[in-house]
């Protein structure tokens, strides 16, 4: 049911790590080359800066057409009638998207990916205007809206499956987040159901997982299984998940009178035996996303501690969880660097590969350009009137103005 090939991507991941070795020297020259003319795999790629540009130039475009298509031919149209258009639209992107990947061989190449984005976005929003029009946009219990999250959550999981773009399961994990709403108005099992719908879909993934260690899809299942946990987490840490739609995000957390004391000391024990079980896990798998997981939700329960026990914050607990991590990064490092080679446990603190340094790299040209007021200072404007004066100057009888 995939789009692409399995021996096109797996072919493509094998070329992506010869680039990876021949750039860090594990290859000689003409090592790369004669590996380089046995993996060849047929699929269209760029670098992610043509990629990027691609994929907000498509949505520029395909935005502009729509709206182009209604002021010209239905410049008034009724909701039911924009929501009609709206999905016969997310049918073409769709189609479109399909083509585009299975005939032009595009692979994550910004077009195709900007494509199936609007498919998801035109069918919730179709979705909304042609069955709901009229229908106030917030959740009740005994409501039928919960199928425009429950569509764009299916469909976007499809995206993922079909496609491979590993935005599009965070995507789905936030459609879920607006279904418990339409169901029950009680706050404790909303967060219930949430942590229930992700733990469902871990217990899934990771079944599928087993079955493709060490090839082409074991990076993408790893990244979905360490969502999956982080999901879990903020479901159940009350200090930092609001689940009752966007009027809560926004009007700010709730207190613990808010929950029953047994859920909200049962949740603040979880918040404290997650983080363990999952850098435990990732460490056993040697699983860098569930780690990069794990030592993430082990930062928020200790940030987190202080507001679900109700004690006082101070403006030095930053400094000291700094402190805290700094001395933790130093210990681990030393106590792998003085392993036999380097080495404990097939652990080691030497960077064997330039993936990191190179999304390092993009995420700071990425953040450059869309800060440049924080690395470019403002230029310092002098009066009009200013004027050097006042200086003296001994021995060559100047003074005054010079």
């Amino acid at each position: 049911m995939r789009l692409y090939s399995a021996s096109s991507e797996e072919t493509l991941r094998a070329r992506q790590l010869l680039t990876d070795w021949a750039g860090e020297g594990y290859l000689a020259r003409e090592q790369y080359q004669r590996l380089e003319q046995e993996t060849v795999h047929g699929l269209r790629t760029t670098n992610i800066f043509l990629r990027m540009v691609l994929f907000l130039f498509t949505l520029i475009s395909v935005g502009a057409a729509v709206a182009l298509f209604f002021k010209i031919f239905l410049p008034r149209p009724s909701e039911q009638t924009f929501g009609v258009f709206l999905l016969i639209f997310a049918a073409v992107c769709y189609a479109a998207a399909e083509g585009a990947a299975s005939k032009a061989h595009l692979y994550r190449y910004g077009i195709e990916e900007a494509l199936a984005v609007y498919s998801v976005g035109f069918l919730c929003v179709g979705l909304q205007a042609a069955l709901f029009s009229g229908i106030p946009h917030l959740a009740k219990p005994d409501g039928t809206q919960f199928l425009v999250p429950a569509a764009g959550a299916v469909f976007s999981l499809w995206i993922w499956f079909r496609f491979g773009l590993w935005y599009a399961f965070p995507s789905a994990m936030v459609f879920v987040l607006f279904l418990p709403g339409y169901w029950t108005l009680s706050h404790p099992a909303q967060h219930l159901i949430v942590a229930g719908f992700y733990a469902t879909g871990l217990m899934c993934i990771a079944a599928m997982h087993s079955r493709h260690r060490f090839d082409y899809l074991d990076e993408d299942y790893s990244l979905v299984e360490a969502f999956l946990w982080l999901g879990i987490y903020l479901a159940i840490n009350l200090r930092l998940s609001s689940l009752n739609l966007a009027a809560q995000w926004w009007g700010g957390s709730h207190g613990a009178s808010e929950f029953a004391k047994p859920f909200y000391w049962t949740t603040w024990v979880m918040i404290w035996c997650l983080p363990p079980i999952v850098l435990a896990l990732g460490v056993r798998q040697k699983d860098r996303f569930a780690i990069a997981v794990g030592a993430i939700v082990a930062i928020l329960t200790v940030v987190t501690n202080k507001p679900y026990l109700g004690w006082q914050r101070h403006t030095w607990d930053p400094m000291l969880l700094g402190i805290l991590l700094t001395a933790v990064a130093i210990f681990i490092r030393r106590w792998l660097t003085r392993g036999p080679g380097g080495i404990r446990h097939g652990f080691t603190a030497e960077r064997l590969s330039g993936k990191d340094k190179h999304w390092i790299d993009v995420g700071s040209t990425v953040f450059g350009l869309l800060s440049p007021q924080s690395i470019t200072p403002a230029p310092q404007t002098s009066g009009k009137d200013f004027r050097f004066g006042g200086g003296e100057s001994g021995g060559g009888g100047a003074s005054g103005d010079f």
